[in-house]
């Protein structure tokens, strides 16, 4: 049977609405640039003050992913990074960072690892939940009955092209909170933040009582801002990917923290 504990998400998620903040949610890639280096820029992000991490796992046809995320994608699996991997060195992560972390990933890794071998590894190394970029809700009960089985949150993702059925559909699967896609299209930076966000959020409050994190194309502290004035949180991916990719060879995880830090202002400061 599925746990009537709280998660770690809920929990977090719980925390924030009580003390009248709104989150950020962070993603990078694990293995970029190798697997080594994810103990530090765990760390960085916990002391940050992120909210909920999400934890993509490396694939060789991202389809969702631009090509920052793409890039990301091609050096961690370059440094021998996989599932399998990832999930034998999170225990060792998990010692050390307290902030909710999720794993983004396509189906198919998971897939070929086992579905149910994947939601019961990850439940006792200590992960949260996962959302599964390409798996459609239509498709997703099998998924959705063996995570929550294991306590494991489930994420799913709408856009502003989402039909409301589809929309409701999403909402009643996800556990944790319900991201929403700022814009059709891949992952990447933007320099404006959609029209169509407010509107999407809107439509998303009258069908479900989960929090709201909406993502893609959120890279500055203003956007962070103007999205966490409609939503419960703020996704940013790419930004975060493209500043390790930029700055994590000469700077280190320090690099990293400086900038979630900035990210962080928006939300009113990293907690105490």
């Amino acid at each position: 049977m599925a746990s009537t504990t709280i998660t770690r998400i809920e929990s977090r998620f719980r925390e924030l609405r009580e003390n009248g903040r709104k989150g950020l949610v962070v993603y990078l890639t694990a293995g970029d640039p190798d697997l080594g280096a994810m103990d530090g820029l765990l760390q960085a992000l916990d002391r940050a003050g992120v909210d909920v991490i999400e934890l993509g796992v490396p694939f060789s046809d991202p389809l969702a992913d631009g090509p920052v995320i793409q890039r990301a994608s091609e050096r961690a699996l370059r440094s021998g990074t996989t599932l399998r991997k990832i999930l034998e060195r999170f225990p060792v992560w998990r010692q050390t960072v307290h902030a909710p972390i999720i794993l983004f990933s396509y189906f198919n890794p998971i897939l070929q690892f086992g579905l149910e071998r994947f939601a019961a590894t990850a439940a006792q190394v200590g992960i949260d939940g996962a959302l599964v970029v390409d798996l459609t809700p239509e498709e997703a009960e099998g998924y959705v009955r063996t995570m929550r089985a294991h306590g494991l949150d489930t994420v799913f993702l709408a856009s502003p092209t989402s039909t409301d059925a589809r929309l409701e559909r999403a909402a009643q699967l996800s556990t944790g909170f319900l991201y929403l896609i700022s814009r059709t299209g891949v992952t990447g930076e933007r320099s404006e933040m959609a029209a169509g966000v407010r509107p999407l959020v809107e439509r998303a409050r009258r069908i479900t009582s989960l929090p709201i994190a909406v993502g893609f194309g959120i890279s500055t502290p203003a956007q962070v801002g103007e999205v966490q004035a409609a939503a419960d949180a703020a996704v940013v991916g790419s930004a975060v990917v493209h500043a390790i990719e930029e700055h994590y060879s000469t700077r280190g995880p320090a690099a990293i923290e400086q900038f979630v830090l900035g990210l962080k202002a928006a939300t009113g400061g990293k907690p105490e």
